[in-house]
């Protein structure tokens, strides 16, 4: 029985989706995370040629199924676990999860894929990385700093819905 200022735990599959929310989005904010960190710090030593071809090679790698799984299940996890956890102690964490990720999203979609499709086009490597460079390390770390973010906030939802706690254990008596 819940105090009457506490609201309900979710439901098992609530939780479970919660998890799976937090598990994709710690696999994307760590992708980001890792090319502001090393990817581009290592790169930026490089000659333009070497530079450009390692960048489009990348670009063409990174667009498998299971990236896309990761980058896309994030987003749709954390927004139905946003909806299932509606009202409940987690749900204003994993909305505000929704909202960070959702905006990381929105840079992926209107900065970082058209600098990686004018790095595609034909050119010589030094304007094409002139061009491409500093925009797109400055919003990898947005992307990053706001993932990261998301991902905090799915942890602290989990804490909150104590997904973290057998739903039999000491929590449940309560």
């Amino acid at each position: 029985m819940t105090h009457p200022r506490e609201t309900p735990r979710p439901a098992r599959a609530g939780r479970t989706v919660l998890g799976a929310a937090t598990v994709a989005m710690g696999l994307i904010a760590g992708v980001f995370y890792a090319f502001a960190c090393a990817v581009m710090p290592a790169l930026a030593r490089a000659d333009d040629r070497t530079y450009v071809a390692v960048m489009r090679d990348i670009n063409d790698v990174i667009q498998n199924p299971v990236f896309f799984l990761s980058f896309m299940g994030a987003l749709v996890l954390t927004a139905v676990s946003a909806w299932q956890l509606r009202g409940s102690a987690g749900g204003r964490w994993a909305g505000a999860a929704l909202v960070a990720y959702t905006l990381a999203f929105l840079v992926t979609v209107a900065f970082s894929i058209p600098l990686n499709d004018a790095l595609a086009g034909g050119g010589t490597p030094a304007p094409l990385r002139e061009h491409f460079e500093g925009s797109w390390v400055a919003w990898n770390v947005v992307r990053a700093v706001l993932s990261t973010v998301a991902l905090g906030c799915l942890a602290r939802a989990l804490l909150r819905t104590g997904a973290a706690a057998p739903a039999d254990g000491p929590r449940a008596a309560r």
